[in-house]
């Protein structure tokens, strides 16, 4: 089996159709499908900030009960998830332009939108062991102790990353560098963290280019070890991105 490991899209649907183009794949009655049987895999944040969250809620469904795409979930589903199941959270950080598409619906397809994201969430894997590539992909990295466990410490970790509760000088979650340390031999591929390029350490890359930032969509191809990307449409800004 071979893989296409997609970076966190939030909402950014053009650039995600665009970078399945680059990745050779073709779209049959609206969903994007290899030649080869590529397998894409998406490493949470779906939504939230950009133009298209619902348009990709309802794409990644479709691949994945079709088992056509794999799906693991990020800080910023969960949110939507727990704001589907009626939670007080606020609407913020990127939420509040996905409720603004979601209220914006008809009845009928809100329920839809609804059911669907639900679904792929609550059927979604914290993390992904691809077996047949040696990788696992989780959303903002995972430590190797971790790799087999879902207690709450380390579905922290794959969410938020080695978060320490402060904040750095930028107002940024301070996050100590895990991947530096990493010393196993399974890919650890994630996202959560924009960085102007993918960054690599050890046997770990970090995919998240800031897309919804104005950097780029990034997939990492397994077993290839090969990046491919397309440029974003969004605007620049480039605080957002980390050193």
């Amino acid at each position: 089996m071979k893989y296409d490991i997609i970076g966190d899209i939030h909402g950014c649907y053009d650039e995600l159709l665009e970078l399945f183009l680059s990745l050779g794949y073709h779209v049959h009655n609206g969903i994007p499908l290899h030649p080869d049987g590529r397998i894409p895999v998406f490493v949470g944040d779906l939504t939230d900030r950009g133009p298209a969250s619902i348009k990709t809620i309802h794409l990644v469904y479709k691949l994945v009960q079709d088992e056509k795409g794999r799906y693991v979930p990020g800080n910023h589903c969960n949110k939507l998830y727990r704001y589907f199941l009626g939670n007080p959270v606020k609407h913020q950080h990127g939420l509040e332009t996905t409720v603004a598409e979601y209220e914006a619906l008809p009845k009928q397809e809100k329920a839809t939108v609804r059911k669907r994201f639900m679904e792929l969430y609550e059927q979604a894997p914290l993390y992904d062991i691809l077996v047949e590539v040696n990788a696992v992909v989780a959303h903002a990295g995972i430590k190797e102790e971790m790799i087999g466990r879902t207690d709450k410490r380390t579905e922290t970790f794959v969410f938020y990353g080695d978060i320490t509760g402060k904040t750095d000088e930028h107002g940024f979650p301070e996050r100590r560098d895990w991947a530096l340390h990493y010393s196993g031999e399974k890919w650890i591929v994630y996202g959560h963290t924009p960085v102007r390029k993918p960054r690599f350490r050890n046997k770990t890359v970090n995919i998240d280019t800031g897309c919804v930032f104005g950097g780029m969509l990034t997939a990492f191809r397994l077993p290839e070890e090969r990046i491919v990307s397309v440029p974003s449409k969004q605007p620049f800004i480039e605080e957002k991105f980390r050193a």
